[in-house]
């Protein structure tokens, strides 16, 4: 129990480790010169927004759990974790810490959220800033709204016990659907302020891990099975990924990246980047 406060600590201390390192990078432009939000929205481009349905869906932090949470409908084997992890509870120690915690984190990368969002380069005047805040903003609280709704939709759709038994509302996990789109939603941030390659993709692997924690909170506290917090996980990912990137019309990542997709021969896989 006593182990709460001292996360949180930590925590804190690491978001106001984010902001003191960004703090100078709320002014300014992109590199294309224009501001973060200045485009989003308006005008709609068909073509992004294919392309960012298919990438979200190819996404590693898509396509994963959604396939593990397959997985764990082999053999019991999701009823088997669920029990062994909610009766030994072998990160945090009690169902209530657990609980606590998943509450706590997802909390945490929601005000992370607000606070990248707040962080981005949107251009130095007072008036266009607070307009393309405003405008960005709107497509950020839009993906993170749809993932609540269409989890609330699916749990009502789905109907599954929750394994202590205290509803139906068990598939998938709102809150760790809500963690990995706040988490994905901070990411994407990151990438547009000024930070060394180092620190960001540090800062990125910390916000993957604190929404996977969260899922596995949810599972040690009694409340998920592995399916349902991996099944949140693929969902928050996708649809923030394709609602940011379709919709906040950002210049193209020109750093690495990697996908996977069907092809008439069988799978693709490959790696990619702009020079």
């Amino acid at each position: 129990m006593n182990e709460c406060p001292q996360i949180m600590t930590r925590a804190v201390a690491w978001l106001a480790l984010v902001v003191s390192l960004c703090l100078s990078a709320g002014c300014g432009t992109l590199k294309n010169g224009r501001g973060w939000g200045q485009d989003a929205i308006w005008p709609v481009q068909l073509k992004r927004i294919s392309s960012a349905a298919r990438h979200a869906l190819f996404d590693p932090v898509t396509w994963v759990p959604a396939a593990g949470a397959l997985i764990f409908t082999i053999d019991d084997f999701d009823k088997k974790t669920a029990h062994w992890a909610s009766t030994q509870q072998p990160v945090f120690g009690s169902q209530i810490t657990a609980h606590d915690m998943s509450d706590h984190l997802r909390e945490a990368l929601t005000y992370e959220t607000f606070a990248t969002i707040l962080l981005t380069p949107s251009g130095n005047d007072a008036l266009d800033w607070t307009f393309a805040k405003a405008k960005g903003f709107a497509v950020e609280s839009s993906a993170s709204s749809l993932t609540g709704l269409a989890t609330g939709q699916l749990k009502k759709a789905v109907g599954r016990e929750r394994p202590d038994e205290s509803d139906n509302e068990s598939f998938p996990s709102g809150h760790t659907s809500i963690a990995f789109s706040a988490a994905r939603l901070s990411n994407r941030n990151l990438d547009s302020i000024e930070l060394s390659p180092w620190l960001r993709n540090s800062f990125k692997a910390a916000n993957l891990a604190m929404a996977t924690a969260t899922g596995w909170d949810r599972v040690e506290a009694g409340r998920h099975f592995p399916s349902d917090v991996l099944a949140g996980a693929a969902l928050g990912n996708f649809l923030t990924t394709f609602i940011h990137d379709a919709f906040l019309n950002l210049p193209e990542d020109s750093s690495m990246g990697f996908f996977i997709e069907p092809s008439p021969r069988g799978v693709t896989a490959a790696v990619s980047w702009e020079f």
